[in-house]
């Protein structure tokens, strides 16, 4: 290869012929210098102020990235919140519907009108109008509901005491005897001291005698079980019933007795028809009440109607 070299000093020209060898050491210097000064004005532009296309398209990626990143751990945690409200909100409703079953059960026993406690309808409410107050974030909102649900809670602890107590009461009311064992008829003797009909002597009667047609209907004044059905001396045929809280009632000289021992019976449910049976009379039935293993006078229940 021959080069022509222009010397100005020499006005002429010259002539170099390069071999291979030199050849290939020429085109590494030339490439060597273009190299350095790429690198430098890649250097010196940096220096500058000036980023390459590709770096800032880099630079975005990884922002954008970032932000990413970022709002699927921001939804995460708010479908985590609200999953946790719903919960929330799912079990108070539920303390909410037992409240409103024990308010029902409540009213029932107390006998409230119907209407005056209606737990099943939304409550009025009623005031004027005041400004908005700021929406509680999400961690107060919790705290609220915590403090609604303990407030729930303790509610349904003493509603679920009162209706224990209430349900106890209505138990002894319902055992304490109370009313006539008959519809019909009279008083013919009284509890106390009397003169003997059949031997003209002073005992002590330790029950009272209802006058009345042979079959009319008896019936019992408290719930209770029966603990004696069958024929007893002096008695005839006769029903002894156990109350609860030391009562015992006991219907004698019946002509035929309607339920054996161990029935259930409620107030008021027919246990026997009257009769002559023992020793009566007449047709009449002899009506005792026992507490707690002592006779008492039953004139006392027989006058409270309930």
């Amino acid at each position: 290869m021959n080069l022509i070299l222009m010397c100005r000093s020499t006005s002429g020209t010259r002539h170099v012929s390069l071999t291979p060898p030199l050849l290939r050491l020429f085109a590494l210097s030339v490439l060597a210098v273009l190299t350095a000064a790429v690198g430098t004005g890649y250097g010196l532009a940096r220096l500058g102020g000036f980023v390459p296309g590709d770096v800032r398209v880099a630079r975005l990626q990884r922002g954008v990235a970032a932000q990413k990143a970022e709002i699927d751990r921001a939804r995460t945690a708010a479908e985590d919140r609200v999953v946790a409200l719903t919960r929330r909100v799912g079990g108070l409703n539920a303390h909410v519907i037992r409240l409103n079953a024990l308010g029902g059960e409540l009213a029932t026993l107390a006998k409230l009108d119907d209407g005056e406690f209606d737990f099943a309808a939304r409550p009025a409410y009623g005031g004027p109008d005041e400004p908005a107050l700021a929406v509680a974030d999400v961690p107060t909102l919790l705290g609220e509901l915590d403090d609604l649900e303990d407030r729930l809670n303790q509610q349904s602890r003493q509603l679920s005491a009162l209706g224990d107590i209430m349900v106890d009461r209505k138990l002894a009311a319902e055992a304490r005897p109370q009313g006539r064992p008959v519809s019909t008829g009279y008083i013919s003797s009284h509890y106390g001291r009397r003169i003997d009909p059949f031997t003209g002597e002073w005992r002590q009667h330790r029950g009272i005698d209802f006058a009345a047609r042979a079959g009319a209907e008896i019936v019992s004044v408290a719930g209770g079980v029966v603990t004696w059905a069958g024929t007893r001396q002096g008695y005839g045929r006769m029903i002894e019933v156990t109350h609860g809280n030391g009562y015992v009632t006991r219907y004698a000289h019946n002509a035929r007795n309607l339920v054996v021992v161990g029935d259930h019976v409620q107030k008021g449910e027919i246990i026997a028809l009257i009769g002559a049976t023992g020793r009566a009379t007449g047709s009449n039935l002899h009506f005792e009440v026992w507490h707690n293993g002592r006779p008492v006078d039953p004139a006392r229940f027989v006058r409270q109607t309930g």
